[in-house]
């Protein structure tokens, strides 16, 4: 699955980003059995999941964003979004998209988009 993301950008403490994250050349039936996701990386930081969704919509969410964002997708426009409020200079990081087949477990990775909260 290949996955395109876009959105990222630079915001004030506070502020809300929508990030989007296409898979263009998946065809629907195969979007459908990804379970979707996006993941960051701070610097010097390891990866850490941020949230999840899978094919019927259930949601899994990392402590550290509860409350403050949200993640949905379009299963017939085969996209994935992530939309963040209340951001903090802690959330600064690079964003990837990620697709967990449950077919056969590959994970596919977008390139990632950087998100920069200024305090």
């Amino acid at each position: 699955v290949q996955l395109v993301e876009s959105g990222g950008g630079l915001v004030q403490a506070g502020g809300s980003l929508r990030l989007s994250c296409a898979a263009p050349r998946t065809i629907t039936s195969v979007f459908n059995l990804n379970t979707m996701g996006w993941f960051r990386q701070a610097p010097g930081k390891e990866r850490e999941l941020v949230a999840t969704i899978s094919s019927r919509g259930a949601t899994n969410y990392a402590e550290s964003v509860k409350g403050r964002f949200s993640i949905s997708r379009d299963n017939a426009k085969k996209k994935v979004y992530l939309q963040m409020n209340s951001l903090r200079p802690e959330d600064t990081a690079v964003y990837y998209c990620n697709a967990h087949s449950v077919y056969d477990g590959r994970d596919s990775w977008g390139l990632g988009t950087l998100v920069t909260v200024s305090s």
